[in-house]
C-alpha cells in the first residue's frame, strides 16, 4: 500500500496544479491586455495555452526527472479520459446536439494529430524534430481559429472552433467580451498573478510528479499505469467539470469543443514542449495499445457525433462503460 504522505503529495501537486494554472492565466490575461492583444487572440492563445498549463508542468517535469511513462501516459491518459470519461459523463447526463463542420473540422485535427503521435511512437519517438512538427502544428491551428473567429460577421451565429470554445468553457465567458466584461488589471498585479501562478505550478508539478513515482514504487506498477490513469484523470477533472455544466445548460458546442479542444491541446503543445525539453522513445506499452486506442477513440467519437448530429445518452454511456472498462484493465483489476 502506498503512504499516506506520497498520495498527499499527489493529491497537494494536482491541486497546486489546479490553482496556479487558475492564477497564471489571470496573470497572463491582464499582462495581455496591457499589451494590446485583441481579445479574440487573448481567448484563443493566452487563455487556451495557459489553461493546458497543469498537463504540460507534469508532463515535462516527468520526462526532466528520467520518468516518460508518467509523462507521456499523461498526455495520452488525459485524451482518453476526456473522450470517453468527460464527453460520456456529459452526454449522459444531457444529450448533445452537434454541429457536423465544427465536429470534422476540430475533431479532425485531433484524430490526425493522435495519428502523428502513433507514427511517431513507431519511428523517431517524440523526439525534436517531431516536437518541433507538433508545435509548427498548433501554430497553424491557432492561426486558423484566429482567422475564422474574426471572419465571422457580428450579427451572425458563429460557428465558433474548438479552441475558442475551450478558453470559454475554462475561463465560462465569451473570449471575445474579455475587455469589456471588467476593468483592465493593473501592469503589477498582472505580473504577480502571472509569477506567483507559474511557481504554484513548477511547485504542483514535483509534489505531483514525486508522489506518483512513489506510489508507482510502493505498488509495484508501471508509472505508465500512474500517469495513465491516477494523473490523467486528476489533470482532466476541470474538463469533467466544465463540459457537464455546459451539457446541462444546453452549451453543447462549448461542451464539445471544450473536449475537443483539450485534446489538440494536450498533443500539438504538451507532447510538442515535452519533445523539445525532454526527447525520447514512447514507452512501449503505451505506443502498442493505449495510443492507439485513443486514436480509436476519438474517431468513435466522430462517429457517434456525426450519426443523428448528437451525442446521444445511449452513446454517453458506451463511452463511460468503455472507459471504467480501460481503467480496471489497465490497473489489472480484471
Amino acid at each position: 500500500m502506498p503512504a499516506i504522505t506520497d498520495i498527499a503529495m499527489l493529491l497537494g501537486g494536482l491541486v497546486l496544479l489546479m490553482v496556479g494554472g487558475d492564477v497564471m492565466v489571470r496573470g497572463a490575461v491582464g499582462l495581455a491586455e496591457r499589451l494590446g492583444l485583441s481579445p479574440m487572440l487573448i481567448g484563443l492563445v493566452v487563455v487556451g495555452l495557459g489553461t493546458s498549463s497543469p498537463e504540460l508542468a507534469a508532463s515535462v517535469q516527468a520526462a526532466l526527472a528520467g520518468s516518460p511513462g508518467l509523462a507521456i501516459g499523461n498526455i495520452v491518459g488525459s485524451n482518453l479520459a476526456n473522450l470517453l470519461l468527460v464527453l460520456g459523463s456529459a452526454a449522459l447526463l444531457a444529450p448533445m446536439m452537434v454541429d457536423r463542420t465544427a465536429l470534422w473540422r476540430d475533431g479532425g485535427v485531433g484524430l490526425f494529430a493522435a495519428l502523428l503521435l502513433v507514427g511517431a511512437s513507431f519511428t523517431i519517438g517524440l523526439d525534436r524534430l517531431a516536437a518541433t512538427v507538433f508545435l509548427i502544428g498548433l501554430v497553424v491551428y491557432i492561426w486558423s481559429a484566429y482567422r475564422q473567429e474574426k471572419l465571422v460577421p457580428a450579427d451572425m451565429p458563429a460557428d465558433h472552433s474548438a479552441a475558442y470554445d475551450r478558453a470559454a468553457a475554462s475561463e465560462g465567458f465569451d473570449p471575445a467580451l474579455i475587455p469589456h466584461d471588467k476593468p483592465a488589471q493593473s501592469l503589477g498585479k498582472a505580473i504577480a498573478f502571472f509569477v506567483v501562478g507559474l511557481a504554484i505550478i513548477v511547485g504542483g508539478g514535483t509534489l505531483l510528479v514525486n508522489g506518483a513515482v512513489a506510489i508507482a514504487s510502493e505498488m509495484g506498477v508501471s508509472e505508465e499505469i500512474i500517469g495513465l490513469t491516477i494523473v490523467a484523470i486528476g489533470t482532466s477533472a476541470p474538463e469533467l467539470v466544465t463540459s457537464i455544466i455546459a451539457a446541462l445548460r444546453g452549451q453543447s458546442d462549448i461542451a464539445l469543443g471544450n473536449v475537443l479542444g483539450s485534446n489538440i491541446y494536450n498533443l500539438l503543445f504538451i507532447g510538442g514542449v515535452t519533445g523539445l525539453v525532454a526527447p525520447g522513445p514512447i514507452p512501449v506499452k503505451i505506443a502498442e495499445f493505449d495510443l492507439p486506442l485513443a486514436a480509436l477513440a476519438a474517431f468513435v467519437v466522430m462517429v457517434f457525433a456525426y450519426t443523428g448530429g448528437r451525442l446521444s445518452r445511449r452513446e454517453g454511456g458506451l463511452l463511460l462503460a468503455a472507459y471504467i472498462g480501460y481503467t480496471l484493465f489497465t490497473s489489472g483489476l480484471i
